[in-house]
């Protein structure tokens, strides 16, 4: 769910199918409603890393045609960005 699309009827779907919220309420709403902020943040860095993925081309378009292969060159991104978090300057 996100912050946007929640509503008191989606939100009731999530919790009958056993979802815990992890989004906060909009700022507006007159009832809101707790969350676990923890929950919130590895959300967040989940969101990041999938946007920072998609920055590969070949993943974001899914080129390959083989999961094996497709696996294997997400594999190759995430090396990649591990070693740009260890030397930025490449």
């Amino acid at each position: 769910m996100d912050r946007a699309y929640v509503d008191n009827k989606t939100r009731a779907s999530a919790e009958k199918l056993g979802f815990t919220p992890a989004v906060p309420p909009k700022r507006s709403r007159k009832e809101p409603w707790d969350y676990d902020l923890e929950l919130y943040k590895e959300r967040n860095g989940i969101e990041r890393f999938f946007r920072r993925l998609k920055a590969f081309r070949r993943v974001c378009n899914r080129y390959d045609k083989l999961d094996t292969m497709f696996s294997a060159f997400i594999y190759l991104a995430i090396i990649n960005m591990a070693l740009r978090r260890v030397n930025p300057l490449t």
